[in-house]
């Protein structure tokens, strides 16, 4: 699943490709992903300028004027697509917005679990409101006191996926937890009271500065992700354990392992991330 590093590479592509521009037509060939019958969604966009795009942990957020905005999740295979009307429309293309200078701005979702919402001001204020996310990890306002803080009000919580709770920090998934807690040398069955001050430090640390030269490499293409132009993101060299079970430590050389914590894969090295005694 794009986790915030795509998600904002493609936020930042729309800011830079697609504000300005007005939507001449929309088509919606599977309308389970979007809130309402096709027609009326066709209808309220048409005509419409887009003004602004941001995003709010993994959704993006895109604003129309008149005050319609779209809510978009890529889930785990959308892509959102900005591509000249003449290019082949792809198998999984479920939704085309026709734009006034011969572009398409296109949602595709092979496994159909994304979504492309149209709402209003009071519905994107519930559907954020209903969402409870947690506070945005690359903000000037999340910092190392207030880390701590929510370490300390989830004590109990098993560290690997606490970080990956949208309701304690935002937008951070299965890949970048797993390079965080390497980073920190923090095994993922840790608990949260049983981190030291400087472990605490050294996830804070890891989630800014991985998070961010992420986004440089405009995010990781493990699976489908690409941006809006198509192209794949360039972080995957810089991985140091997401799938990368029995392969050396760039560090020690051990191999890494894996291990399940619910329905989750956590990759970690042994030697730098040390199993937890008793908690």
């Amino acid at each position: 699943m794009p986790e915030l590093p795509e998600v904002e590479t493609v936020c930042r592509d729309v800011r830079n490709h697609v504000i300005g521009l007005t939507i001449t037509d929309a088509k919606v060939t599977l309308p389970k992903l979007i809130n309402m019958p096709p027609a009326r969604f066709r209808r309220i966009v048409k005509g419409r300028e887009i003004l602004c795009a941001k995003r709010r942990a993994k959704v993006i957020t895109i604003e129309l004027d008149g005050g319609y905005y779209f809510l978009i999740h890529l889930k785990m295979s959308g892509q959102l697509l900005y591509l000249p009307k003449s290019a082949p429309i792809t198998k999984h293309t479920h939704i085309i917005l026709d734009l006034n200078n011969k572009h398409q701005l296109r949602f595709w979702d092979q496994r159909q679990f994304g979504y492309f919402k149209l709402v209003d001001e009071a519905g994107k204020k519930t559907f954020f409101d209903e969402m409870n996310y947690g506070p945005e990890p690359l903000e000037a306002s999340f910092t190392l006191k207030a880390f701590k803080a929510l370490l300390k009000s989830r004590r109990k919580k098993i560290i690997k996926p606490l970080l990956m709770d949208p309701t304690f920090i935002s937008g951070i998934g299965n890949l970048y937890a797993d390079e965080i807690l390497f980073y920190a040398r923090v095994h993922p069955l840790r608990r949260a009271s049983t981190l030291a001050e400087m472990e605490m430090k050294n996830i804070f640390q890891g989630i800014k500065k991985i998070l961010a030269f992420a986004i440089t490499k405009r995010g990781s293409s493990v699976e489908l992700f690409v941006d809006i132009s198509g192209k794949p993101g360039g972080f995957v060299p810089y991985i140091k354990t997401y799938g990368r079970e029995g392969k050396p430590c760039t560090r020690c050389k051990k191999s890494i392992e894996r291990l399940k914590i619910g329905s989750r894969s956590a990759y970690f090295c042994p030697d730098c991330q040390k199993a937890p005694a008793r908690q």
